[in-house]
């Protein structure tokens, strides 16, 4: 056999094409790498001899420890019988973009990049904005974050710098602008840092904007609110052009880390196209370094008459805006696997970092239980999330895996083992653990199939007389006269918009046994099979809902890496090849896992609720609106809330494995199973 598969020698835990190249080619030449996107592992095969190097390779790397740049990693090789890869392919790049390569020369760049001052402190003068992360500074009109727009009536003393004139009269004469701009917002990336997704204010800039990207490369993601994304790779010194859809309708930001995915050797692709990184194989890791942006815009004087209304802040009634339309109950697994895409897996690639902020303190019981592993005990966190679990009991083996690569990466950053999964189909070997966690994740399948698909591949893992502890969020959020601390503590007065911090909740005290009931109870709304949306920190009354995630403006801002949301600033775009940034920046509220009925607010693409353990908080970030009256933007999660027993019948259906122990603990169902001896 010839080919191999490289574990833990992927992207998707920071190891680059060349890194891996340079230590396989030691044993021979090889004919292929392939490496996908954000996954942790790779395929090789050998050109000459092939079976000879690849058994060196086998002997020689397997274990070995392979240096990438800011880390280390331990590769696993094993063999495989074939390898089949999928034709690369292009994606049409969004109607009214279009992208320049080299549009300025090495000596313009650095014209342009002498001509910014930072050093000056004269804010009446630049309008220059100290942000959190990055820096800004603006030109001709401030950009106001306080309500994302631009005092039109008073105009900056320093107007667009002088450098800048020969670029705009390039890009009149190349028919990319019809006027000159009157407005430039110059931001400094460091590696690390980016930008939530947005459209940029529609009532306050002309149709074309201008971006100008100068230093290193990063790569920009563009969302439509139907889901479309296309990644655009973004070279240092190019011009991006963005006009009619592609500015008004599609949203654009640049996931915050420090390396992207890239292709491997520079695309080719035709105009208005571009490649698509989901689903190449030859890719590797760019490393980012600073990149500074010059977006140039022309203020609008008059109100936006654009054909995208749902989008547009001069066309949508800030006292009226439309609801949600929430999506419809699956009916059969692929609308299920389609749900959970937008409604789940989305929405925490989208804001895992803040998600990872809100959520560091182990909860106790989770905790006890842990520590009765023994040393030496193999423990497999399925949907760890931020890895708080993984170095609760130091002495046991633990490994996790999660749906959300932004999620594995902070848990690589904080040195744990993870890597990307879906909890249906967990590569880890059948009987080769000694304990099993799921906390917070079966309550985010759709399907009644489904969630016990996911206690099945839990038992799968297990060795015999391994246990599993599984936490589900419960419909009963009082229970023997206990209200868990979600719950608010004045019902009577409702706030559909209330945030909350979990996290801080205290366990509930006393275990309770807790017994299958004959049958469940249909509490489904009668909504034409629509999924209700919840009211935050209130009693439920349906079991399948969406729970929402408000991004509130003007509270404590607890992820720093986007602490001003610039809905007005650059054109930017999001993905990443450790951190997917799955977000786009809905802004017709009747599509989509996010609502934006204040139509184009900035969002942050790295933060998450997943309600840890497993009450979903919808505390949220921070963001800046169109206008001081229109509503911030919703995120929307999907949750089937267990009823009492109905978490014990679900496991009773899977044979081999027996009930330990359940019981309810702060709003969540909690059972312990065994898996039976000889199974």
């Amino acid at each position: 056999m010839k080919t191999l598969v490289v574990a833990n020698g992927g992207l998707g835990n920071g190891v680059s094409r060349e890194a891996l190249s340079a230590a396989l080619e030691e044993m021979g030449e090889l004919e292929t790498l392939i490496m996908h996107p954000h996954k942790p592992y790779a395929f090789v095969t050998y050109r000459y001899r092939s079976e000879e190097s690849a058994q060196k390779a086998h002997v020689r790397l397997n274990g070995e420890k392979l240096e990438c740049r800011e880390s280390s990693v331990t590769l696993y090789l094993s063999y495989v019988n074939s390898v089949t890869c999928k034709e690369e392919v292009s994606v049409s790049l969004p109607d009214g973009l279009v992208l320049v390569e080299d549009f300025v020369s090495q000596e313009e760049e650095a014209l342009l990049l002498a001509a910014i001052d930072w050093s000056s402190t004269n804010d009446d003068f630049n309008a220059k904005k100290a942000l959190k992360h990055r820096k800004v500074k603006h030109y001709g009109f401030e950009f106001r974050y306080d309500n994302n727009n631009v005092d039109k009536d008073k105009p900056l003393a320093a107007g667009i710098p002088q450098e800048c004139l020969p670029v705009l009269e390039r890009c009149a004469k190349n028919k990319h602008i019809d006027v000159l701009p009157d407005q430039l917002t110059v931001n400094q990336y460091e590696s690390g840092q980016g930008i939530p997704p947005h459209v940029d204010t529609h009532s306050a800039f002309e149709d074309t904007i201008l971006s100008l990207s100068l230093g290193a490369m990063t790569v920009m993601e563009f969302r439509h609110p139907d889901g479309r994304l296309v990644a655009v790779v973004l070279p240092g010194r190019s011009l991006l052009v963005m006009r009619g859809e592609s500015r008004y309708l599609w949203t654009h930001g640049i996931t915050p880390q420090k390396f992207d995915t890239v292709p491997a050797c520079g695309p080719q692709s035709p105009a208005h196209t571009a490649p698509d990184l989901r689903a190449y194989s030859n890719l590797t890791l760019s490393k980012r370094d600073t990149r500074t942006s010059l977006t140039f815009r022309k203020i609008r004087h008059e109100p936006c008459g654009c054909a995208f209304p749902s989008a547009c802040d001069s066309q949508v009634s800030p006292l009226a805006p439309s609801p949600p339309s929430p999506p419809s109950l699956p009916c059969c697994h692929a609308d299920a696997a389609l749900l959970e895409e937008e409604y789940v897996h989305r929405v925490y690639d989208a804001i895992a970092s803040h998600f990872s902020s809100t959520r560091h303190s182990p909860w106790p019981r989770v905790c006890h239980f842990l520590s009765t592993l023994p040393a030496g005990a193999v423990l497999a966190d399925v949907g760890c999330g931020n890895g708080k679990y993984l170095g609760v009991n130091p002495e046991v083996m633990a490994v996790g895996c999660d749906r959300s690569s932004a999620l594995v990466h902070i848990c690589a950053q904080r040195g744990f083992q993870a890597f990307v999964s879906d909890a249906l189909s967990v590569p880890l070997r059948t009987a080769s653990c000694d304990a099993c966690i799921s906390i917070a994740v079966i309550h985010h399948f759709s399907t009644q199939e489904r969630r016990l698909a996911a206690v099945r591949e839990l038992v799968r893992l297990l060795k015999p007389g391994g246990r599993a502890l599984i936490y589900v969020w419960a419909f009963e959020q009082e229970y023997k006269k206990e209200r868990s601390k979600y719950l608010r503590e004045h019902p009577e007065k409702p706030s559909p918009t209330e945030n909350t911090q979990a996290g801080s909740i205290q366990e509930a005290h006393g275990e309770s046994s807790i017994h299958t009931s004959g049958h469940l109870e249909d509490l489904q709304d009668a909504t034409d099979g629509k999924l209700s949306v919840h009211t935050n920190r209130t009693a439920f009354n349906t079991q399948d809902l969406l729970v929402p995630w408000h991004l509130k403006e003007g509270k404590k801002r607890v992820e720093e890496e986007f602490r001003e949301v610039e809905r007005g600033e650059e054109s930017t775009k999001t993905l990443g090849s450790n951190s997917v940034a799955k977000l786009g920046c809905n802004p017709d509220p009747s599509t989509g896992f996010l609502s934006n009925t204040g139509c184009g607010s900035g969002l942050d693409t790295s933060a998450a609720t997943r309600s840890p353990d497993s009450n979903p908080s919808a505390c949220g970030d921070t963001t800046q609106t169109t206008s001081s009256a229109l509503k911030s933007p919703v995120f929307h999660r999907y949750y089937h809330v267990f009823q009492q027993g109905e978490l014990e019948q679900l496991c009773s259906q899977e044979a081999g494995v027996t009930l330990q122990s359940s019981y309810h603990d702060q709003g969540n169902w909690c059972v312990i199973l065994v898996k039976a001896l000889g199974k």
